[in-house]
Formats: C-alpha cells, structure tokens, sequence
C-alpha cells in the first residue's frame, strides 16, 4: 500500500513540445502587437498574472528570456524575437496543412508521382507542371527521370501513379500488371549521330554495322531494375559507353566520346547548330510509338490530380510538344 509518509514526487517541467502550441505561439504574437503585457492581457481577455504565467512556462521550458522586462515595454530578446520569426511560419504552416487535408478530401491525391522517359522534352513538360501548381492544388508532385522499361516498371511496382513516354502500352504487360490503363502518345524516329570531329562523320555512306563496330557507341542505360532491361541498336561486339540518360548521351555524342542513335526531336537544334552530324546508315533507325499509362483505383474514380494529367494528353498540340519540343543549348 502507498506510503502516507512518502512526499510524491514531481510532475515533471513541461517539454518544449508541450508549450509551444498554436495557442501559445499566437499568444506571444499578440503581446508583441499589443506592446505590452497588461495590453495584450485585454485582448486575450486575461488577468496580467495569467498571461505573465504562461509566457514563464515558455521561458522555462526553452531555458531562455524571451521579454526585456527591465523597461514597461514588451521588448523581445534577441531568442524572443527568433522564437517569432519562426512563429509566425509555423502557424502559417498550421493553415496551409489544414488547408491540403481539406482540399485532399475533395479527391485530390496528397502526392502523385509522374515516371519521365529520358526522350520526353523537358521544357513542355515543366509547363505541365506550372499550369498543375497553377490550380492551387494539395497535391505534392514528385517526378522521376526513367529510360526504356524503366518507366513502366515504376508504374507496375507501385512506384509512380503516372509513366510518360513508356515504350510498351498497357497491352503489352502481363497479365501481372492489373489496373493499369495507356493511350498513344506518338510516334518517334531515331537518328545516327556523331560530333563533327569523329571519324564517322567522315566515312563513307551507309554506314555498315562493321564500320560502326569499329568505333564506340554511346548507349542510354534502362532504368528497369527486376527482369530483362531492353537495349536499341547497338552493334554486337562494339565497344559501349553506358549512361543513365538520354540526355546523358546526347551530350557524351556531342562530345565525340561516340555514336549512335538519338531522338530526332532532341538532335535536330544540335544538328541545325553544327554540333552533330546525321549519318545514314545500313540498318533500319529505330522508330516507335510512345505512350502514358497510368494505374486505376480498384474502386471509386481517378483522383483529381490524374484526372488533370490525363485530360492534358487528350490535346494533340501537348502530345506532339512532349515528343517534339526539345531544345538546344
């Protein structure tokens, strides 16, 4: 049984954490509008002592002063008038969280993640993303730079809620990957460049797989990390220099560090400024269809965020930008 005797023991000095509330961060905003203690006590509708009570318990718990109480004046500190700044942001992002969850419970996703093949042209699609912020959403968008398989896979593994510019559509999956949905994007050719100085750019044309083999090829790595990864018209037995991106290649070809083939949309400023040099060649170029894909909820209808994405594709002029639109530096 308790001993009568035994003093209890003391609750233990308030945390940081517990003092420094939305109310107690609005309070010392107040004292400092008010310019005094016995005026922002009038305010708050509060006896002096009360107020001055739990501007202590702050005090206490920060270790710090936050008020001059030398002068009538309610004059911050030096800590005082830091522990403001960062006030008034906290309440401000007090206000924008409550703001999201309840605009996320109208049906906008709180993150939605876009999987970017490396030949979609950057500058259209961050004027995707501007006109997206431009509507005010809560929604948080995370994108992620993808090449070849790559760029599905992030969509069949849960990783990504939108693919842009996949090299397969949905058909093409297996029967593994339910609820995904893609439309066509566009077609896009491919073709061989090198820089001016590199010896291909002076051999005789068509180039023959036994010429290119001679020199390095420059090749996109696939992104895909589980089952085979695809590779495009690369010459068996030819020395390779692999890179993450296809941007990467571009500009290890521009550097003469090898050849091969590029999206036409991204050579051409390059080729029209004399940086790089079209080759024809004995094999047919690469040319294919791209596509978006995206995954379906097993019930209910698309969030807001993808509805958005997914109504901007339905225009031609954004379809042929994203393939298209490339620009040189």
């Amino acid at each position: 049984m308790p001993n009568p005797l035994r003093t209890p023991a003391a609750p233990p000095p308030p945390s940081p954490r517990d003092v420094l509330t939305p109310d107690a961060l609005a309070m010392l905003q107040t004292i400092v509008q008010a310019g005094s203690f016995a005026g922002a006590a009038r305010a708050l509708d509060l006896v002096p002592s009360a107020l001055s009570y739990r501007v202590r318990q702050i005090e206490d718990a920060l270790d710090v002063l936050l008020f001059d109480r030398s002068a009538r004046q309610a004059r911050l500190t030096e800590a005082g008038a830091e522990l403001l700044r960062e006030a008034g942001r906290l309440l401000g992002e007090i206000d924008a969280v409550a703001n999201r969850v309840r605009r996320v419970a109208t049906g906008w996703e709180p993150q939605f993640t876009i999987a970017i093949d490396s030949v979609i042209a950057r500058d259209p699609l961050f004027d995707l993303v501007g006109d997206f912020y431009a509507e005010e959403p809560p929604t948080r968008l995370k994108l992620r730079d993808e090449t070849l398989l790559g760029t599905i896979e992030a969509l069949t593994r849960g990783e990504a809620d939108l693919a842009i510019g996949t090299v397969l559509d949905a058909a093409s999956l297996s029967f593994t990957a339910t609820g995904i949905r893609s439309r066509p994007l566009g077609e896009i050719r491919f073709v061989y460049a090198v820089a001016p100085n590199h010896p291909l750019a002076r051999a005789a044309e068509p180039l023959s797989d036994a010429t290119i083999r001679t020199h390095r090829g420059v090749a996109a790595a696939d992104s895909a990390r589980q089952g085979q990864s695809m590779n495009v018209n690369l010459v068996g037995g030819q020395d390779i220099l692999t890179v993450p991106t296809m941007q990467a290649k571009l500009h290890a070809q521009l550097h003469g560090l090898g050849g091969g083939f590029l999206p036409e949309p991204l050579a051409r400023p390059y080729v029209e400024a004399g940086h790089l040099v079209v080759r024809a060649t004995e094999r047919v170029p690469p040319a294919g269809g791209l596509h978006c894909a995206w995954r379906v909820r097993a019930a209910g209808s698309p969030g807001l965020a993808l509805q958005w994405w997914l109504q901007r594709f339905e225009h031609e002029a954004t379809r042929e930008a994203l393939l298209h639109r490339h620009r040189g530096r």
